[in-house]
């Protein structure tokens, strides 16, 4: 079963399109809040996030993920696959 993927996104941030760049290559359906100018959406965004406010903020199985660098390590270290496609979370 793949893993359920949400992403915190600003429409013009380079790391928000990096982060959804390689869940594309990756052929990973993802549920996308562009929350633009949204300080309310921004606000429960933080609180899922443990405080951080920086886009992108992912989500693998309703558990935080991080941000694009976050995402781009696990998959340079291999583990990336495991999460999406295992639902194996990072503890």
């Amino acid at each position: 079963m793949n893993a359920k993927v949400e992403i915190y996104t600003w429409s013009h941030c380079p790391y928000s399109q990096r982060a959804k760049a390689l869940l594309n290559k990756k052929e990973v359906e993802f549920i996308e809040y562009c929350i633009d100018d949204d300080e309310t959406a921004r606000e429960k965004m933080a609180q899922r996030a443990n405080g951080r406010r920086t886009m992108p903020q992912i989500f693998i199985s309703d558990r935080h993920m991080g941000g694009c660098d976050d995402l781009h390590l696990v998959e340079e270290i291999g583990t990336l696959d495991e999460l999406l496609y295992e639902n194996q979370l990072i503890n």
